[in-house]
């Protein structure tokens, strides 16, 4: 087990003076229940149950009080009944619509007890008219490993505080860039960061790689209402790899015959998986901050390991010196799109981009970060700077002068200008600062 960063958020929730149940969301297999077994280490007292397992599920399938249910609960984990700090960790909860109706029990009658549940695609293996006990729960994401975290499982802990500090030493950006190089290669499924920081071995976590699609495909026939959908789910799961960090058109995507009501339920029951995210634009150069949802959105996968492997463009990165020369560009965008939801663990935490509200304007930046009061564009390209046109487009429109451009080159300042004459900050920032931009941000502004 290597330390994950959301550990640090799980004390402040257990230190929170009305802490509530915590749910904690992501995908089957980033990481949920090794993260919680680590957890417990906080804890004198850790009561573990799998509701995959009929008899722990069997603790919830009755009437009987909350008190009497967690009395159930310390016999069946074998663990004496005291008053001392205790967590309890309801693992795949989704099999159990009372165990998620007990939730609020445990917040309103045992306040004392810490209880994390967790589950995969809670929203939709339900029962429709069973949902979370509004305002007696809480919620948190875990997404796939962060950079800093793969430097962390690498042992590289004196350049993870470096890069997390915001301090890398000009001498030393080839090799950090090579490090973040091989995390784009590899991506941020714990057990791929794992086994890598152990054997060195690329071509072996092909097998966990496969592991996992195979894991994901076999679970359709949870997440589908029906046939037709579970083969349009299907369908995105084999070829939507390719698809990566690119806009998409829903009906007949990828060549397929379905149509747009049919695929675009599919992928939002894939969104609900948190095995992807339909990104979709903004035309706004100022708050408030609204999406389009009639144009085309990009989709951004879960992990670039994942689209490396299924999109079968691995050789492509491997050994590459600038990942923005390697697939024109997308993997570069996937990689920091990775990055920046990866940065806090709302589960409202989205990607958006930008396009020029023109007819026949082709003008595109690839992320607006909302920082305070202002939308900040965002690119993911190397070059010169009078080549980034539609940044310039931008700045020439908002109400403020700062821009961001992710590059392969060490961090610099940038005075630029707009054709108009007006004068703005770009901030080159290499790609291990991806994951840091607010407190780049917080930093200079």
């Amino acid at each position: 087990m290597f330390e994950r960063n959301i550990i640090k958020q799980l004390r402040i929730w257990a230190g929170g003076l009305n802490r509530k149940p915590l749910v904690l969301r992501g995908a089957r297999q980033v990481g949920k229940t090794t993260l919680i077994n680590e957890f417990s280490k906080d804890f004198d007292t850790y009561l573990y149950l799998n509701l995959e397992i009929s008899q722990a599920k069997e603790l919830f399938e009755t009437e009987k009080g909350i008190e009497e249910i967690l009395s159930g609960i310390y016999l069946y984990c074998n663990k004496p009944k005291t008053n001392n700090k205790t967590l309890l960790f309801i693992d795949e909860i989704q099999n159990s619509t009372k165990a998620i109706m007990q939730l609020r029990y445990f917040y309103e009658q045992i306040p004392e007890l810490y209880v994390i549940a967790a589950g995969s695609l809670l929203e939709s293996l339900i029962d429709t008219h069973i949902s979370f006990p509004v305002g007696r729960v809480e919620y948190m994401a875990i997404r796939p490993c962060t950079f800093d975290e793969f430097l962390g499982a690498m042992g590289e802990t004196e350049i993870k505080k470096a890069v997390v500090e915001l301090s890398v030493p000009e001498v030393i950006h080839n090799k950090i860039s090579d490090l973040f190089n091989t995390y784009t290669l590899i991506g941020g499924m714990p057990e791929v960061v794992s086994f890598y920081s152990k054997y060195k071995d690329l071509v072996a976590i092909n097998n966990i790689y496969e592991s996992l699609l195979f894991g994901y495909k076999e679970d359709v026939e949870k997440y589908a209402r029906n046939q037709t959908m579970a083969h349009a789910i299907r369908y995105i799961l084999d070829e939507g790899w390719s698809f990566a960090a690119q806009r998409i058109t829903i009906g007949s995507f990828a060549g397929s015959s379905y149509k747009a009501r049919e695929m675009g339920e599919a992928f939002r029951t894939l969104e609900k998986a948190m095995l992807l995210e339909l990104t979709y634009p903004t035309t706004n150069y100022m708050l408030p901050l609204v999406t389009n949802h009639k144009r085309k959105p990009k989709l951004f996968w879960l992990d670039t390991g994942l689209v490396n492997y299924s999109a079968n463009i691995q050789r492509e990165i491997f050994g590459t010196k600038d990942i923005t020369d390697i697939w024109r560009g997308l993997i570069a965008e996937q990689i920091v799109a990775q990055e920046l939801l990866a940065a806090n663990t709302k589960l409202s935490n989205k990607r958006i981009f930008w396009v020029r509200d023109k007819k026949g304007a082709d003008s595109e930046i690839d992320f607006i970060i909302q920082y305070e009061n202002m939308l900040i564009p965002l690119e993911v390209k190397s070059g010169h700077n009078s080549k980034l046109k539609s940044l310039h487009i931008f700045m020439e429109n908002t109400n403020h002068s700062t821009a961001i451009r992710i590059w392969n080159n060490p961090f610099s300042i940038d005075k630029v200008k707009t054709q108009s004459g007006k004068e703005f900050n770009l901030y080159n920032v290499p790609f291990y600062y991806a994951g840091n931009i607010n407190k780049i941000l917080k930093t200079h502004l």
